[in-house]
């Protein structure tokens, strides 16, 4: 069954010739040594061809001059022996014997002409004696043109000849030359005598020589063929050999290596191609050396700060309890103690995250959690620190209610992050979350309407420590690595974080999770570049009822909050 179907498919390529086509096309753009042998076929074809045909038309040519002088020759020959046969006769006023060497001259122009198409007509009459009758003898006086009549009649001495098609027997024609040239009878007056000469023989040995030619110059293209694909197999099967190992090498494969025959240029390649991927393997080898001392250092550096920061976080506390005891200097010193401590902790907290991620050692704690209920309490928690800046917070949750399998810690850290740096660079304009669902995920965007990013700047907002403007000071204490911690749980979770940011419009996050714990398929629900303006979001004034899961929870109708 799977060969008949294997078979059906091969057909319909082979009927569809656009299907044919697109094959070529592909081989021709991928393979190399197709593409030669093509080219060199190609072009062989064109010039056996041209010289072929040249080669015919010359052997043409020369059959049919030789040919034509033979019939000239032969023609001249009998016409002179009928004229000094005529001319030597004595026949006087005698008509048999007159006609008797008419008759004569006749059989001596058959015998010497070496034809038997000949034709005699009266051309002009001397007297008033006897004239002998003309003669026609396989050559009718239909078959000559009156050009060819009217050049002999005009020149007496010279011959005249012209290509004619000759019947045969069976009904065909073939083709031939008839000479004309005058013959005089004595007292009698000149006859025209025509003389006809079959070219079959001529035919025949054309078409032999155009088969041979033909038979020869595919034989010679099949042999070119041959030849072009040993000769192209020894120089290409190492180049394709190369571009093979080339493309595992790119792949990660460090320990492929190209076989070296011989001394020739190919193998000075070879031998280049493994000193590169020895360069290569030892230079990647030495940076994933480096790259593993520097995350040991960075995670043995995080713990072991931990206990030190342990205790002066702990004094710092206690200090900060007292500061009302101080002079103010000394308890705004305190109190800047306590702050920054407190960040440092954090920092070192995200840089043990960083270091767990590096190694490849997270894990996701799954649960089924519904990503609006976690936006809720996110955007609920951070209320009070969008009023410090000025800042309304409105969240749309048309969707997203259902629950689905994920980690509600690293989710939640991720939603924090995003919508406090839409507060800390919201420039004090309202910030909208937005969560929605389709079968395939669930999606939510913070969106802010602040100075916005340029693309070259946006596209770099994941880098770790990365600012895009590093002369403004962090107003709520970040790290410079919660974007590049956020990017790292949502493909831990098989979903994206993409940023969407205008210079002057404003910035947004998507984060996107898939349904099951699958791959992503299909658009997320919620746009990237979002289609509202500030306008749009400024008009707003009163609670807007907006659709639910068909699944969501039965308490209240979610709105603009």
């Amino acid at each position: 069954m799977i060969a008949t179907n294997a078979t059906r498919v091969q057909v319909a390529i082979w009927r569809d010739p656009r299907q044919w086509a697109d094959a070529l096309a592909t081989i021709w753009r991928r393979s190399m040594r197709f593409r030669t042998i093509a080219i060199t076929l190609l072009l062989t074809s064109l010039a056996i061809f041209i010289t072929c045909v040249i080669m015919a038309l010359v052997i043409r040519n020369d059959l049919f001059e030789s040919r034509k002088d033979e019939a000239l020759h032969n023609a001249r020959a009998a016409v002179s022996q009928a004229q000094t046969l005529l001319d030597s006769g004595q026949s006087g006023d005698d008509r048999s014997k007159k006609l008797a060497l008419w008759r004569e001259a006749q059989n001596v122009l058959a015998r010497t002409a070496s034809s038997n198409r000949i034709a005699g007509f009266p051309a002009t009459l001397d007297g008033d004696g006897f004239a002998p009758p003309g003669f026609v003898n396989k050559l009718s006086s239909e078959q000559l043109s009156n050009e060819l009549r009217t050049r002999v009649i005009k020149v007496p001495g010279r011959q005249a000849w012209q290509s004619i098609a000759l019947p045969q027997d069976d009904g065909t024609t073939t083709a031939g030359i008839v000479v004309g040239q005058q013959l005089v009878v004595p007292d009698a007056g000149s006859y025209d005598v025509y003389i006809a000469y079959d070219l079959a023989d001529a035919d025949e040995t054309l078409i032999f020589v155009q088969r041979t030619l033909w038979l020869a110059g595919i034989s010679l293209v099949a042999i070119l063929a041959a030849i072009s694909w040993l000769v192209l197999r020894s120089v290409s099967t190492p180049i394709i050999e190369a571009a093979e190992t080339s493309a595992r090498l790119a792949a990660g494969d460090l320990e492929v290596r190209l076989p070296v025959r011989g001394e020739d240029e190919l193998a000075t390649l070879a031998r280049s191609f493994n000193a590169m991927a020895d360069s290569i393997e030892s230079q990647i080898g030495e940076l994933a050396e480096l790259s593993l001392v520097q995350q040991r250092f960075v995670s043995d550096v995080s713990h072991e700060l931990r206990t030190p920061l342990t205790t002066i976080r702990l004094a710092a506390e206690m200090i900060n309890d007292n500061r009302d005891e101080f002079d103010p200097t000394t308890a705004r010193t305190a109190e800047l103690l306590h702050t920054q401590v407190q960040r440092f902790e954090t920092l070192l907290t995200d840089l043990l995250e960083i270091s767990r991620y590096d190694a490849g050692s997270v894990q996701l704690e799954v649960e089924a959690t519904s990503l609006a209920q976690l936006a809720e309490e996110i955007v609920e928690q951070l209320r009070p620190l969008a009023a410090t800046h000025e800042t309304e917070l409105r969240m749309v949750a048309p969707g997203g209610y259902s629950p689905v399998d994920m980690d509600p810690r690293r989710v939640r850290r991720v939603l924090r992050n995003l919508v406090g740096n839409a507060i800390e660079h919201g420039e004090g304009q309202p910030i909208v979350v937005t969560v929605d669902s389709n079968q395939h995920a669930v999606a939510i965007g913070v969106r802010d309407f602040g100075l916005g990013m340029r693309s070259e700047d946006a596209a770099h907002v994941f880098d770790r420590f990365w600012r895009a403007d590093p002369s403004r000071k962090r107003t709520i204490g970040g790290t410079g690595l919660g974007l590049s911690i956020a990017l790292g749980d949502a493909k831990l979770h098989g979903g994206t974080l993409a940023v969407w940011s205008e210079l002057g419009v404003g910035t947004n996050f998507v984060l996107t999770l898939p349904r099951g714990g699958g791959d992503l398929s299909g658009p997320s629900p919620v746009p990237l570049e979002p289609q509202e303006s500030i306008l749009d979001i400024a008009n707003v004034t009163e609670p807007i009822v907006l659709r639910r899961d068909d699944d969501a929870p039965s308490a209240g109708s979610r709105g603009l909050s």
